[in-house]
């Protein structure tokens, strides 16, 4: 099966969500596992890897990653000379930036909202991981913030919101319902069923507006990785036994 790579219409450079199709891993981790962290072997993820930047047209060796901690720090992924390897994390944090041509920068999720953001003018762009933590300290205001303060008009920026656990599947406890409804209002919370369920899609969208971006720059994808199990991967679903999707976006202007 191909590798299956997901793209917004809105976002002017290549970019992906990646799904579970198109690796060799398996069993829980069936197929395109992207996670070292799993559990899997190293040699079907590195496997993976390899087929995930062919799939993207990039050289592996240009990819950048962090260890995400569920936090709201944002790296910058700087230019290195380039080998056919695996480059190290960049550090602790939920997500990076870079201006440097040819440098693809990504995050891991598994029910977590990845956000890619592009700034066309400035030539710059992100990547963010923002699981209910991270939203809540709205990591995606910050990598916002980061482009602005080097000359990107939040008005011009371009955002496309991948797939993650919905509304549908998202049950949460009153008090972490509470707490959204508060910060981001009654709109992400659907008191529906015995427990309260959280869009947090609808929350980062909601983040970037209030950042500056246009509601119209802001595309979301609904995909919910809970409901289908035979397209991605989902740490609630799973039982937290699952693999990690890459969501990525490279700087080629």
């Amino acid at each position: 099966m191909a590798t299956e790579l997901l793209t917004s219409s809105l976002l002017p450079v290549p970019h992906g969500f990646a799904t579970r199709a198109g690796g060799v891993s398996e069993g829980a981790f069936a197929s395109l596992n992207l996670g070292f962290s799993t559990g899997d072997e190293r040699a079907r993820v590195e496997e993976n890897l390899r087929r995930f930047a062919a799939a993207a047209g990039a050289p592996l060796g240009a990819l950048c990653r962090v260890s995400q901690v569920h936090g709201d720090r944002v790296l910058e992924a700087r230019a290195e000379e380039g080998s056919d390897g695996l480059r190290p994390t960049e550090g602790e944090a939920d997500g990076l930036w870079t201006q440097a041509p040819g440098t693809w920068v990504a995050v891991g999720t598994a029910d977590c909202v990845p956000v890619l953001l592009v700034d066309p003018d400035g030539q710059r762009v992100a990547a963010v991981h923002s699981g209910w933590r991270g939203t809540d300290a709205e990591i995606s205001v910050r990598a916002v913030e980061l482009l602005v303060a080097r000359g990107a008009r939040p008005e011009r920026l371009l955002a496309a919101v991948g797939p993650a656990i919905q509304r549908c599947c998202y049950e949460v406890s009153d008090e972490l319902g509470q707490r959204f409804a508060a910060r981001f209002g009654d709109e992400v919370v659907s008191r529906d069923a015995a427990r309260p369920h959280l869009d947090l899609s609808r929350a980062v969208r909601l983040s970037l507006v209030r950042a500056g971006l246009k509601a119209g720059h802001v595309d979301v994808l609904q995909a919910c990785t809970a409901c289908e199990p035979g397209r991605f991967f989902s740490h609630r679903r799973d039982a937290g036994r699952t693999g990690r999707h890459l969501s990525y976006v490279l700087h080629r202007f």
